[in-house]
């Protein structure tokens, strides 16, 4: 049997409470999200969703503020930079850490060092939708038409979810479209109504209320799953393209250096936060489908998803703004 020594056995002991009396003190003061995205984007809303239940919990403000620019990098830079203490984090989906080390060769800050991931908190997809004056229905009439004569297509900014997405299906459709980026989904959408692009891949709940109106024809979701809110609009395997999957995920971040007690704080919270039928239930409203990994099985998922989305980009040879 081993034995320990009294004092090593006393040192033992203190430190549960210490770390119990770091993860009940936390928070103290207000704590700000931020998104690197507008409102109605995919991180906002379940940025929102997840604050309002995590300020129920911790009985303190939990306030998303939006730094849109930059493919999330904006936001992104001023949460890496600020005091790792628990009080500045970052909702973003994958693409600040997968792409944008790519496409952006001066940065201030590396994503994938600066940043630590609290927790894995939903997956989410795209849709692609066309003007409905073009009279495009499926995604087979899109990719003749294209092969026939130039067509362009709108994203929410270079290296987005959207044109991610976009690419991945036109390279495996071997068809080629313009794209013409966008800072955020809800713009490209309004010059994809109005005429002035042809069709987009763009997040779904931005753009459902105008395909239910018949402003915009839903042809096809970026990934094999269905979408929660649209289910009859068809998956790419659905439409020809069994092999690609081009879905993403939204993540909690912190600042390297972030007290371990007040990141398995927070990853309890939210971990627990994810299980609940309401919440859940929420952001299925959305189109995300909820996650809840912990920061370890987060980081895992986010390595896998670095080398994926690495040889995309390199594929697709996507260029900064």
């Amino acid at each position: 049997m081993p034995t320990f020594r009294p004092a090593l056995l006393a040192v033992a002991m203190l430190a549960v409470p210490a770390v119990v009396q770091a993860q009940a003190g936390y928070p103290t003061k207000p704590v700000r999200i931020l998104v690197g995205s507008p409102p109605g984007a995919p991180s906002d809303m379940v940025a929102r969703v997840v604050a309002e239940r995590l300020g129920n919990r911790f009985k303190q403000t939990f306030v998303v503020e939006n730094r849109a620019g930059a493919n999330n990098g904006l936001a992104a830079l001023q949460v890496a930079k600020a005091a790792p203490d628990g009080y500045t984090l970052l909702v973003t989906p994958d693409t600040v850490v997968t792409v944008n080390p790519h496409i952006y060769k001066k940065m201030d800050f590396d994503p994938r060092t600066d940043l630590v991931p609290v927790s894995l908190l939903a997956n989410f997809n795209q849709m692609m939708v066309c003007n409905a004056g073009l009279k495009i229905t499926t995604m087979e009439q899109l990719i003749n038409r294209a092969r026939q004569s130039p067509m362009t297509y709108a994203s929410g900014g270079q290296g987005s979810p959207g044109h991610l997405a976009a690419e991945l299906v036109l390279s495996g459709a071997r068809v080629a479209m313009t794209h013409v980026p966008y800072k955020g989904p809800s713009p490209a959408m309004t010059d994809v109504m109005g005429g002035q692009v042809d069709c987009g891949f763009l997040a779904t709940p931005t753009v459902l209320p105008n395909v239910q109106a018949g402003r915009l024809t839903a042809l096809a979701v970026s990934s094999a799953r269905p979408s929660p809110m649209a289910p009859s609009v068809p998956t790419l395997p659905q439409v020809g393209l069994p092999n690609i999957d081009a879905s993403f995920n939204q993540y909690l971040m912190a600042p390297k250096e972030t007290p371990a007690a007040v990141l398995q704080a927070l990853q309890q919270a939210v971990t627990d936060i994810l299980k609940e039928a309401p919440v859940r239930q929420r952001l299925t409203s959305l189109d995300l489908t909820p996650v809840g990994q912990t920061g370890n099985e987060a980081e895992a998922t986010l390595k896998r998803d670095i080398v994926k989305w690495a040889e995309v980009v390199r594929r697709i040879d996507i260029k900064p703004e």
